[in-house]
């Protein structure tokens, strides 16, 4: 196997897996659709990069050498997935024309990437594993990334998107955003007892 495919393979399997980012893009897709979702995975695809890309140019060093860094971006992370499970659990499901239309921003999908713990854990290994802080490599890495990353968070926005359907009804919006906050807490959850 060839260093591109081989990179692209760990930029598959750490991007596809269930994570906090893709449950998001899931409840995100039955909820808005795919088009306003698209914004949420381009964020989350373009904060993961810049995450993967300053890894590799060195915070792996200051975290190594500060620790604690690494532990209070942990619990950032979990703090912000159980805020998210808890805004989803108490939404009323009611979706409305604006609604709709507005869904993610970019923003929050950068965000949310920088505060994945999953997130860092897949920067570090791959930055580890292939760059070896070669410049040229960490770009290629990046290149890479980014396009496996878009399209993995995208078919989980593109699935949420086939369950819209089923999705007129405030009540099935709520059992969804139930069964999303479950699955974000259980995230925190596990990061915790792992961590």
């Amino acid at each position: 196997m060839t260093l591109f495919y081989s990179m692209a393979a760990f930029a598959l399997a750490a991007s596809i897996t269930p994570g906090p980012v893709n449950v998001v893009a899931l409840g995100s897709g039955a909820r808005y659709g795919l088009g306003p979702s698209l914004r949420h995975v381009t964020g989350a695809t373009v904060g993961f990069v810049a995450l993967l890309v300053a890894i590799g140019f060195g915070v792996h060093e200051l975290l190594h050498r500060m620790p604690v860094l690494m532990h209070a971006i942990q619990w950032f992370g979990v703090a912000f997935l159980l805020y998210m499970a808890y805004k989803l659990a108490i939404d009323n499901g009611e979706l409305n024309d604006a609604d709709t239309q507005r869904g993610p921003t970019i923003s929050k999908g950068a965000v949310m990437q920088w505060l994945n713990p999953k997130a860092w854990l897949a920067a570090l290994a791959g930055m580890g594993a292939y760059t070896a802080g070669d410049p040229a490599r960490i770009w290629q890495f990046a290149a890479i990334y980014f396009v496996v990353c878009w399209c993995s968070v995208g078919c989980w926005a593109a699935a949420g998107a086939m369950l819209r359907h089923r999705m007129r009804d405030a009540r099935r919006v709520r059992r969804l955003n139930c069964a999303m906050a479950a699955l974000l807490a259980g995230s925190a959850v596990y990061l915790v007892a792992t961590g």
